[in-house]
């Protein structure tokens, strides 16, 4: 008992500290990582590559759009890595994302590169790029959307829970939890879900036009997910390679000489490997189901 009590005080005490001293230490850790000495040869020199990252899922664009901002501010900047490594998102965002990359490949080259898992949203997404490198062991493709939600109708009944309120359209409550859709609700669903489905391989048609091997989305947009041995076969990447060929494609590409990375601030880039370390984490053990909503 008396040790018991003693952990749960150092506990207490612990927590009280944190509490009470959270802002100076997160002002101590901000000058840290400003004023940390750094070694790093090339800060005196300007920048003329830069990385961009897609390696969440997608759910919204803003954070990405910075990224892009950050390079624009650049005027030194001749090229692009695009590192990916995203299960996809949502329609909207992943659209975006797309429409910045294509317009961004417009200026300079953009070269992307798949580390793990290239698939739906962030497929869509990359597409753009002005050619696509895989790691031999990436997964990609899953090209294809899905619409899904739960019924909670029979759990309700059970518990006693029933719902109430009002509603003005037939369709108002499409994709509702609460029962079972009805067959119009269905179908309505089916059509919206399909029209995205053929925006999205009309997209792929389009951007890889070149490079596919075939224009029926059977082959290729059916939600599949292909190694990228498979998805070189298909055209829907352009090599199998490591970041130091799709390093060297973009060198070729943009003309520089010497490589000078763009820097990330010594705060953003500790952030960065902390979140990127959880998110990998997360895609390892969710996969191979996790594809969001694009699929």
């Amino acid at each position: 008992m008396y040790f018991l009590k003693t952990i749960w005080n150092f506990i207490k005490d612990s927590l009280g500290f944190i509490n009470t001293y959270f802002k100076s230490i997160i002002l101590l850790l901000i000058l840290f990582f400003i004023f940390i000495p750094s070694d790093d040869v090339q800060e005196n020199r300007k920048p003329n590559l830069a990385k961009l990252y897609l390696n969440f899922p997608i759910y919204e664009s803003e954070t990405f759009a910075q990224q892009i901002e950050s390079i624009k501010k650049n005027k030194n900047i001749k090229g692009v890595l695009l590192i990916i490594n995203s299960p996809g998102g949502g329609v909207g965002a992943s659209i975006e994302i797309a429409d910045m990359i294509q317009k961004l490949s417009q200026e300079m080259p953009v070269i992307a590169y798949v580390q793990s898992l290239m698939a739906s949203g962030s497929y869509y997404a990359g597409m753009y790029a002005n050619k696509i490198y895989a790691n031999r062991g990436a997964l990609i493709g899953s090209i294809g959307v899905i619409f899904s939600g739960l019924n909670l109708e029979e759990v309700m009944q059970k518990i006693g829970v029933k719902t109430q309120g009002a509603t003005a359209g037939e369709y108002k409550e499409v994709g509702t939890m609460m029962r079972t859709w009805s067959m119009k609700e269905r179908e309505f669903i089916e059509n919206l879900t399909n029209e995205q489905y053929i925006m999205f391989y009309t997209d792929v048609i389009k951007a890889r036009a070149k490079q596919l091997k075939t224009k029926n989305p059977k082959d290729f947009a059916e939600g599949k997910v292909f190694s990228a041995k498979q998805a070189l076969e298909l055209g829907l990447i352009d090599e199998v390679g490591t970041m130091d060929n799709a390093i060297n494609a973009l060198v070729t590409m943009s003309g520089v000489s010497e490589i000078v990375w763009l820097k990330k601030s010594k705060i953003d880039t500790y952030m960065d490997k902390v979140m990127n370390g959880a998110f990998n984490k997360i895609i390892m053990s969710s996969m191979p189901n996790m594809y969001a909503i694009l699929r």
